[in-house]
């Protein structure tokens, strides 16, 4: 090989073979100048359908980050957070069973093959149901993974009020399947999709690390606040564990790219898909859902933080995973602003120069008045902030949906199924 290199693609056939049933992986070692380089040769499909080529890429400029598997990884947050992984030098194995995020007739992610699109960096998707150990532990077999970020779960505050046993089930039998499979392969750092909902009610605003948790007004909040303690249980008894939980206030916004963003497959909860919708024909009017909180104009107040600033937390916590042992601690993402349903709509008027009718409706249960955080304690020890403006989420969203009229979904691809 002449010259310098900095980057080395090839692709070799991946020689699938099983020993007692259990499945065993290559290795390739290529010599490049006087580097030796050993790669495991993992399957990069479906655990049960190996394909006969996997791509491989060696990044020889500077150091190797380790391979990360997301959870979730084909959602909304997780697909944004995989492209500031890929972006930042990570390798990426990711795992989706679709139930919040659309799949194509050949069962693969369309957000994430975006993803690669965005990146021209490979992604490795598994569809697979964290309530489905076995899966879950033949995907830590194929692949040396490093650390997790584990976003998967179901998340409809309404839904979950209704069907409260599903959750339970999915979202925290999932994670003690995650962190079993784990701990058998001697994994232990991990980043965890938390959410502001553990505060409850807030005593005080902006709610800081310190305020208390645990008095939370619906199913999903307690799913996260029950894993949250479960950690806690979790790292005292066995120090190995190293966790960061990320609670975050309300993601909007899209890559600026416009080809991945926020496509629901279930009834809109989420108020800026629904604001789009109106705006872009599809829905008639849109429903505020209370007028009557103590707030300055009578709708709830959250704090909207960009969900590319989102994902860069995700990347500025995996860092300070590599570089320090904490056991287990929790940071705020938000903005620290709090901005009421009407002013979020007035924004995307303005910035978008359309027209959003409303109508007002009651209170939902489980809705509280007014949240948004004090995000110092990840600016001083993750180095992270929000850098985005309500404006760019709002343009950044619109952008998104006027280039995917209907999200993801085309004749090829439709919702969970």
């Amino acid at each position: 090989m002449v010259g310098s290199v900095d980057r080395f693609e090839c692709e070799i056939e991946n020689k699938w073979f099983s020993k007692n049933g259990a499945h065993q992986m290559d290795k390739l070692t290529i010599q490049i100048g006087a580097k030796d380089v050993s790669i495991d040769i993992p399957t990069d499909e479906a655990v049960e359908q190996p394909l006969k080529l996997s791509s491989i890429i060696i990044d020889m400029t500077g150091e190797q980050k380790g391979t990360v598997l997301v959870t979730g990884g084909a959602g909304y947050i997780g697909s944004h957070t995989v492209v500031s992984l890929l972006e930042a030098g990570y390798s990426v194995v990711a795992l989706d069973n679709f139930t919040n995020s659309v799949n194509s007739a050949k069962n693969e992610s369309v957000a994430l093959k975006r993803v690669e699109e965005i990146t021209g960096k490979k992604v490795h998707f598994y569809r697979c149901d964290l309530l489905d150990k076995d899966a879950v532990g033949r995907i830590f077999a194929a692949h040396r993974i490093d650390s997790v970020i584990h976003f998967a779960a179901l998340k409809a505050v309404g839904e979950s009020m209704s069907n409260p046993l599903l959750y339970y089930k999915n979202n925290m039998i999932g994670m003690i399947n995650l962190l079993e499979v784990m701990d058998s392969h001697g994994i232990y750092r991990m980043v965890f999709s938390s959410s502001c909902t553990v505060y409850g009610e807030p005593e005080r605003l902006p709610i800081t690390e310190e305020n208390p948790t645990g008095n939370v007004t619906n199913v999903y909040g307690r799913t996260k606040y029950f894993i949250e303690e479960m950690l806690k249980d979790a790292v005292r008894a066995d120090p190995k564990w190293n966790i960061i939980a990320l609670r975050y206030f309300n993601p909007v916004g899209a890559h600026k790219s416009g080809l991945i963003g926020e496509d629901p497959t279930k009834q809109f909860t989420n108020l800026m898909p629904y604001i789009s919708q109106v705006a872009i024909g599809k829905k008639d009017v849109l429903t505020i859902f209370g007028n009557d909180y103590d707030t300055p104009d009578g709708t709830g107040v959250r704090d909207y933080v960009h969900v590319m600033d989102l994902a860069s937390g995700h990347v500025a916590a995996l860092n300070k995973l590599d570089r320090e042992h904490l056991g287990l601690k929790m940071y705020n993402l938000g903005t620290g602003k709090g901005i009421s349903v009407l002013e979020l709509i007035q924004t995307f008027e303005r910035v978008n120069k359309v027209k959003i009718p409303y109508v007002i409706q009651a209170r939902r249960a489980g809705d509280i008045s007014s949240m948004f955080a004090n995000a110092t304690l990840a600016e001083q020890e993750l180095g992270w902030k929000a850098v985005h403006s309500v404006e760019e989420m709002c343009e950044d969203f619109w952008r998104w949906q006027t280039m995917n009229p209907s999200g993801y979904k085309t004749e090829q691809a439709n919702g969970h199924h």
